[in-house]
């Protein structure tokens, strides 16, 4: 039988204190913070279950679960996610990259596989989209910017991290550290889509994340549209342009392309079956 303070009936007790505390997935964050205060690998806990931990051992792992119970997210716990395969170092400065966000990942990188010239991601937070299609396309040059220099900081960290050489970071709002004439083939962002006064904001995660990444005036709606406008400058002939936003946005968005003169205009759908991403092409020579 195995004991009381074993791997498994650990992992069983915070699994269950998880659950009951409203976690969308309170066996895998018990298994991420128990293998961070141990500094072992997954494969540690399904090969010894039956290992006794001591209570130097536990000590550790309780004051992390006891912060995951007050609803602060597991990536910023351990100050990592994963995305893209790709091991990002995450803070309280940044969003944490999502899932749904690799299908922006994916048809970004399908445009720039059709296309010639560099990359831009705007409102990189981590460099999570620029380092995925960075470490995709290793022979073209992707450029990520955020307002926030601590973002900046951290997504130039994880470049050195992972050693991708490809992918270079600057502080400031939008494209303001352009110089004029800078143009690129693909622009891609996941900038703030949020209402003010949306009440997801005050639930999960979210709460924890930086406002100024989620929330815009408008309905949401402002930074996609300014980033639409000054788009039409620094994009190349016939280049694309892609947005992440709401479930509920995608016929605002496509609006906006057309008002704005997009071409080829389409809204995809996430994982989950929910519009999250628009795109459409700027033809500049007619």
């Amino acid at each position: 039988m195995s004991a009381a303070n074993s791997v498994e009936n650990t992992l069983k007790r915070a699994t269950q204190q998880l659950q009951e505390n409203g976690s969308d997935s309170p066996s895998l964050d018990a298994a991420v913070l128990l293998c961070h205060a141990l500094d072992k690998p997954r494969s540690f806990l399904m090969t010894w279950p039956e290992k006794e931990l001591s209570p130097l051992e536990l000590a550790p792992f309780e004051s992390l679960l006891t912060r995951r119970l007050t609803g602060e997210p597991v990536a910023y716990i351990v100050g990592e996610r994963e995305f893209w395969s790709l091991p990002l170092k995450v803070s309280p400065t940044t969003l944490i990259p999502r899932p749904d966000t690799e299908r922006l990942v994916e048809l970004a990188l399908d445009k720039a596989l059709a296309t010639q010239g560099d990359i831009l991601d705007l409102g990189t937070g981590t460099g999570a989209i620029a380092l995925a299609l960075a470490s995709e396309l290793p022979t073209r040059n992707v450029m990520g910017i955020d307002l926030m220099p601590d973002a900046q900081q951290l997504a130039t960290t994880n470049a050195t991290n992972l050693e991708i050489r490809n992918a270079i970071f600057l502080a400031g709002s939008w494209f303001e550290p352009l110089e004029s004439s800078k143009q690129f083939a693909v622009i891609v962002s996941n900038p703030p889509y949020i209402e003010e006064n949306d009440p997801h904001l005050a639930q999960g995660d979210v709460r924890f994340e930086p406002l100024s990444a989620l929330v815009a005036a408008g309905n949401g709606l402002a930074d996609i549209r300014h980033i639409a406008d000054k788009a039409r400058h620094h994009l190349l002939d016939n280049g694309w342009l892609l947005f992440e936003h709401g479930y509920d946005q995608g016929l605002a968005v496509r609006n906006i392309f057309n008002e704005l003169g997009y071409q080829e205009i389409d809204t995809f759908q996430d994982y989950g079956h929910n519009d999250r991403v628009t795109l459409g092409r700027y033809v500049k020579t007619q």
